[in-house]
């Protein structure tokens, strides 16, 4: 946004002087030239031209980090939608550790789940829903889908450092229909696009911290001839808040864009992460009260190595007409290697052989492929233009799960096994195909609905053994098939402030996760029905001169949500049965507020805050304790906090700035039957409110060359966020102390 101080006067001088530098190329009215002759006809005064002074206009530039992504845009449909833009370039955040309280800072209702302070895994999600590895949204890098199994397992364990991200697109539940039928939405990461003024354009982003931070990322960029490309790649070393919490990241890409025509442009990529973390275990409350950065493991270790390539042509066929097609994979390894046990039971070495416990080696093996075809058509009709979108996703996936294999007794990362039988070797295949259409009708000039439909059907099956459990008590097959529908609709008050509103259908499968029985005494119900339900919204927002928000109300019902209840078998025998519990509710609301104030021409003073508060509660549901089941109606939903707050500021003077960052996350609790006393293992109990503080200096050079130091958990709180009970451990797992980082970019 620009802001201009500009009198009345320097407007004048401003037209008087724009008519000067034209009056000196002697332009001719066109009512003095002669249009049978052609003769210069021009009056005797065209040669009479008096030069003035050059007039400086002077203005003042508010970075905005923030903002909502426009009606239309490439082949996608946004109007009506809740949408959200981070631009990563324009924010003072620690981009380099990513924590997820910074770079979603301006996103209300952003729950994130930070367990290791690493930065290579974004455990985020909105609106009560499942924050674990964002498996909730349908992500994204550049429109290419990094989830690593939609269907089977998905998670996106592909992770782009933020130094290589341009911007952050977040499309909220109600606009699934165009991309998928995740409840959370859409969270598109786009990289930095090639500079096309120079054939070599580089950038070097240096970081050294506390605890043995040291990360290194180099970019490269430019045109020569039809070509345009760019290239990135990053290493990350840590050594961890944590006592045997140390990691290493690695990341690259290439990318290719050949402009094969004006109107048709031919793009070829692969980008990969690999990296691979220390476990220190998770803590028991009293662990945690004596000392958060101790640890319970030292030999436990997780390791995802991802490969994404991808092809895509995009075609002009008409300036009415856009076609879009993606081919791409999600290929590559999750690996881990670990003594999993609860905080209780301490890894030590056995008396009878003096070595330690053989650890567990698990290995999940992804090859999933995706075909997309999209279409984005501009029409007139009843003398009003309307847009349609419409397309074809196809999936085609294999997941093979090796699980419970014998590991080795040593503490470094092997994943050599010392029997080669494995507790679980399965397969799980799924083909999908969903075809959708939206429509944008433009009811009048300011108000426009959207109407749309997207079906999907296709089928999982199962093949493999488990050691411990029949095969034929397995659900084998799930087939799918299922209507989603959605309505939006958009009223522009002025072209800066809008109303926007819409209903949308979504769906969440049943993945392989949720029917392989964990042991001998548990089954899943071979009849399991995948999580369906709604989002509905309502907002409004804009801006003036000085002030953006964006205010909205939302409910969203999730239905057929997974737990386990507890059954007595013939003989007496008491078993566990994974299957559809109930129903999960949640409604809130999210406010937005920034206000940006020009002190002079040299400072600048901003101050927002993102606010939400979220009720999210069980209905027509019941889940097992002990021997019993217990209705769960009313129950809080777990991990789900009233009041997630943050609030910040930020002052620029010259080529310096200072920020702050409030971060306040109300308690939570761990499990559906809302226990407040923690257990021994401590994975369930509350999870206390906490409060953090960050603060930002940045200082710019040159040019060519800014700092950035960062003070992150300024008066070292000592917090957790959640209380896992299943990966990577049952406990608590403590987020990070205070940290310092200092970062230098550079851009010759």
């Amino acid at each position: 946004m620009m802001m201009y101080m500009i009198s009345r006067t320097a407007i004048f001088l401003m037209f008087v002087s724009f008519f000067s530098t034209y009056a000196q190329k002697t332009i001719i009215p066109k009512s003095v030239i002669d249009t049978t002759s052609g003769e210069n006809r021009a009056p005797a005064f065209s040669d009479k031209v008096q030069t003035i002074d050059t007039i400086a206009i002077e203005a003042v530039r508010l970075p905005q980090d923030r903002s909502w992504l426009e009606a239309t845009k490439g082949t996608y449909l946004y109007a009506g939608k809740k949408t959200e833009v981070i631009t990563i370039k324009d924010k003072e955040a620690a981009i380099t550790e990513k924590y997820g309280r910074q770079i979603f800072a301006k996103i209300p209702g952003v729950f994130v789940y930070d367990m290791d302070g690493t930065g290579n895994q974004v455990n985020i999600a909105t609106r009560g829903l499942d924050p674990h590895r964002g498996w909730e949204f349908n992500i994204r890098k550049d429109g290419i889908i990094t989830n690593s199994d939609m269907y089977g397992y998905p998670a996106s364990h592909y992770n782009i450092p933020m130094e290589a991200v341009e911007r952050i697109e977040l499309v909220r539940g109600t606009g699934s229909l165009q991309y998928g039928a995740q409840f959370g939405g859409m969270l598109n990461y786009i990289s930095k696009q090639p500079d096309t003024t120079t054939s070599l354009f580089f950038e070097s982003i240096n970081t050294v911290g506390s605890y043995g931070l040291v990360s290194t990322y180099s970019g490269a960029s430019g045109k020569i001839g039809a070509i345009r490309y760019s290239a990135w790649m990053n290493k990350k070393w840590l050594g961890g808040y944590r006592n045997n919490a140390d990691s290493e990241y690695g990341a690259e890409a290439v990318t290719l864009f050949y402009d094969i025509s004006p109107a048709m442009t031919l793009k070829a990529e692969w980008t990969h992460s690999n990296y691979l973390i220390h476990l220190a275990g998770p803590l028991t409350d009293s662990m945690f009260a004596v000392n958060p950065q101790m640890a319970t493991r030292s030999r436990n270790y997780y390791n995802p190595d991802i490969h994404v390539p991808s092809l895509s042509l995009l075609w002009n066929i008409a300036p009415q007409t856009t076609v879009h097609c993606t081919l791409s994979g999600i290929i590559g390894d999750r690996n881990s290697v670990m003594f999993d046990r609860p905080a209780t039971i301490a890894d030590t070495i056995v008396a009878s052989t003096l070595q330690f416990n053989n650890r567990q080696v698990d290995i999940d093996r992804f090859n999933s492929y995706t075909a997309e075809i999209r279409l984005l058509q501009t029409y007139s009709l009843f003398a009003a233009d309307h847009t349609l979108t419409a397309g074809m996703q196809y999936l085609n996936n294999d997941l093979h799960r090796r699980q419970q294999g014998k590991g080795t007794t040593g503490s470094d990362f092997d994943l050599t096994l010392v029997s080669p039988v494995w507790g679980r070797d399965l397969h799980f295949t799924t083909q999908n195909i969903a075809i959708f259409i939206e429509n944008r009708w433009m009811i009048t000039e300011r108000f426009s609905l959207n109407t749309g439909i997207r079906f999907e059907t296709g089928q999982s099956e199962m093949t493999g053994i488990i050691s411990y459990y029949s095969p034929s008590e397995l659900p084998t097959t799930i087939e799918r098939s299922f209507p989603l529908i959605g309505i939006n609709a958009l009223y522009s008050l002025t072209d800066a402030i809008t109303f926007y509103g819409g209903y949308s259908r979504a769906y969440r499968p049943v993945i392989l996760k949720d029917i392989i029985p964990a042991s001998v005494f548990e089954f899943s119900d071979k009849n399991l029905r995948d999580a369906d339900g709604f989002n509905a919204e309502i907002g409004f927002r804009g801006h003036n001169d000085f002030l953006q928000w964006d205010i909205s109300g939302f409910y969203l019902r999730y239905n057929n949500r997974l737990g386990i209840l507890a059954q007595t078998a013939n003989d007496g025998t008491l078993t566990l049965l994974r299957t559809n519990i109930g129903n999960a509710v949640t409604a809130g609301l999210e406010v937005f507020l920034q206000a940006d104030f020009v002190l002079n021409s040299d400072m600048l003073f901003s101050v927002f805050t993102s606010t939400s508060y979220m009720d999210a509660y069980y209905s027509d549901a019941k889940i097992r304790s002990g021997n019993t089941n217990i209705s769960l109606d009313g129950n809080a939903v777990e991990s789900v906090p009233a009041w997630i707050s943050r609030n910040g500021c930020t002052l620029r003077y010259s080529h310096f700035s200072l920020s702050l960052l409030s971060n306040y996350t109300a308690e939570s609790f761990a499990d559906p039957l809302n226990n407040v006393i923690p257990n021994q293992s401590g994975s369930v109990g509350l999870v206390p409110a906490y409060h953090i503080m960050d603060m930002s200096i940045g200082w710019k050079i040159s040019k060519n060359i800014k700092i950035l130091c960062n003070v992150n958990n300024m008066f070292d709180t000592h917090y957790f966020t959640k209380r896992p009970q299943f990966y990577p451990g049952p406990g608590i797992w403590p987020s990070d102390g205070r940290t310092i980082s200092s970062t230098i970019a550079i851009t010759p």
